[in-house]
């Protein structure tokens, strides 16, 4: 007899598990009986397979994950992870109403980035700012309003691609502008842009390299050049800084100190080595300032009010002297990563896992600090089949991401926090005997 004849009513399915959701668990029963209707195995136990299904639909696809690769940044992982102020922030604003664009002392409307003006203003020097979501949607805004229809000179080393189909070329010419190309792919002195700036010229700009470096036989124009040349044509020096950092001591000039070198206005990303959530951040002279922020474009562009919470967080927790995780990460030393590596590793051993300190690098990531890698200690697993293990761990729960490198299983501390060890370690001990 064809067993699709004796499938179970969907009813009847719903009825064998009267605790379940209906509506989850009919929408299940459906699927369940479909799939053996078009030529499915039957399931042993068809209650059991609804559970199973009604607990898949409601898990949610998007959830924590540990980062133990070392990648600081890691773009596939959400790069930065939010300090506890913003994420406090986020919590509170998340449950009920908040006053984004309503003025408390008034009680008329308000604007929407007053949370952030200030803050950005006080770190970098910058008179004005104003925030979208991402940092290519800043340097479009930037050349949409201040370029639209002129010319926009670009050296032709900093005509880069920077991920995700993200061309300068492109983005230039999205923005109603005209590329003017000076100079060549490892050499490009002020004499040339000073040759290509005509009447026709609204911007100088500078972009950051951001995931590659140039070295050898190169040269470039200062930005204090830039700014001397543009002040004296009268047009505007813009630079995309890509990662952006508040503070020194990161591998790259703060945005205080692009802006004291003359650039009338700067984009860089918030959750890059600002440390803080997903957002394109643009500072710099008040009347081009002003100009984005009335541009029709900006609607399209601007932040929704999580993000806001988190980033005013963020930048307020800067001008207390409080550096987000990722910051705090970036400037740890290998010798303070030692001790930690060594005690997972003698725990792993302590619960049969074969475990040492190796000497490791990790990075920076999310297209930052291109080329320099992190000096690090990591817990490294000499298990059998480590690319299962690492399986494993990335499917469990807690999700847990390590690197596979020369046959083991790496574990960098730099990228976990310390109240994440406890369950880093049962996850890794859980995966490894699921593994055998």
């Amino acid at each position: 007899m064809d067993p699709r004849r004796a499938l179970p009513s969907v009813d009847r399915l719903v009825r064998e598990a009267p605790d379940l959701p209906r509506v989850a668990a009919t929408r299940a029963a459906r699927a369940l009986v479909g799939d053996v209707r078009a030529g499915g195995a039957p399931p042993a136990d068809w209650t059991h397979a609804l559970r199973a299904r009604v607990a898949e639909e409601e898990r949610m696809r998007l959830r924590p994950v540990i980062n133990a690769t070392g990648i600081v940044l890691h773009t596939n992982l959400g790069r930065a992870p939010l300090s506890p102020r913003a994420a406090a922030a986020v919590a509170a604003l998340s449950r009920g109403y908040a006053n984004v664009e309503l003025d408390l002392s008034s009680g008329r409307r308000g604007e929407r980035l007053d949370g952030v003006r200030g803050p950005l203003a006080s770190l970098t020097g910058a008179e004005d700012a104003v925030v979208v979501n991402n940092c290519a949607a800043a340097v479009l805004l930037m050349l949409t309003t201040l370029a639209a229809g002129r010319e926009v000179v670009v050296s032709r080393g900093e005509l880069v691609e920077i991920g995700g189909s993200f061309r300068v070329p492109d983005v230039i010419t999205a923005g109603g502008a005209r590329l003017v190309e000076v100079g060549t792919t490892n050499r490009t002195r002020v004499g040339d842009y000073a040759a290509a700036v005509g009447p026709n010229t609204a911007a100088i700009l500078r972009v950051h390299p951001s995931n590659f470096r140039i070295t050898g036989f190169t040269e470039a124009a200062t930005r204090a050049e830039l700014a001397a040349l543009a002040r004296e044509r009268g047009v505007l020096l813009l630079e995309d800084l890509g990662a952006g950092a508040l503070v020194p001591g990161l591998g790259e000039p703060t945005v205080g100190e692009v802006i004291a070198d003359g650039v009338d206005v700067a984009c860089f990303s918030g959750d890059k080595l600002l440390g803080g959530p997903q957002a394109g951040l643009i500072v710099g002279a008040r009347a081009p300032i002003e100009a984005m922020r009335k541009h029709p474009l900006y609607r399209a562009l601007r932040l929704d009010r999580l993000v806001l919470a988190a980033l005013e967080a963020t930048l307020r927790g800067y001008l207390v002297g409080e550096l987000p995780p990722a910051v705090a990460m970036l400037s740890l030393r290998a010798v303070d990563l030692k001790p930690r590596a060594e005690a997972w590793a003698t725990h792993l051993r302590a619960h049969g896992i074969a475990a040492e300190v190796l000497r490791d690098q990790g990075f920076s990531g999310g297209g930052s600090l291109p080329g320099e890698g992190l000096p690090t200690w990591v817990a490294a697993l000499d298990v059998p089949e480590p690319d299962h293990v690492a399986a494993r761990l990335r499917g469990g729960t807690p999700a847990v991401l390590g690197r596979v490198s020369e046959g083991r299983v790496r574990l960098d501390p730099r990228t976990v926090a310390p109240e994440e060890e406890a369950a880093l370690l049962g996850a890794v001990v859980a995966a490894c005997r699921r593994a055998g």
